[in-house]
């Protein structure tokens, strides 16, 4: 199922982890670390185009996702819905971990995944 229903409602403003951006710097993906915001432990910001593994052990918070000056999107930046109503993730190999464990049953919305298309016959 492609009908990116969670994309669109949950796609942005959310926590991300160390082990999401390693594969990013390794792979100089400019595309994805341009829409980080990451926080440092002196409190300075920096979005993840400016980082390097050696900042890892100084990063406190990730957000994902962001415009590349910084300021928060409302929408994920790599959500696309093609003519024929699919959606799809420009970045489905390497997407983040909040967006690979998204299970919506878990997530106090059980509600809306009981009424999800995509998960309708897996919700417990």
């Amino acid at each position: 199922m492609q009908c990116g229903r969670c994309c669109e409602k949950w796609g942005w403003g959310q926590k991300g982890v160390i082990e999401d951006i390693i594969p990013w710097i390794r792979e100089n993906r400019q595309d994805i670390l341009q829409h980080v915001l990451i926080m440092f432990a002196d409190g300075k910001l920096s979005t993840g185009r400016h980082i390097s593994e050696k900042d890892l052990s100084r990063i406190v918070r990730i957000d994902y996702w962001t415009d590349p000056y910084g300021r928060t999107l409302t929408y994920c930046p790599f959500f696309r819905r093609a003519e024929d109503g699919k959606v799809y993730c420009t970045i489905h190999n390497t997407k983040p971990k909040v967006c690979t464990g998204f299970t919506p049953w878990n997530e106090g919305i059980r509600n809306y995944a009981l009424n999800c298309p995509a998960c309708r016959n897996t919700a417990p």
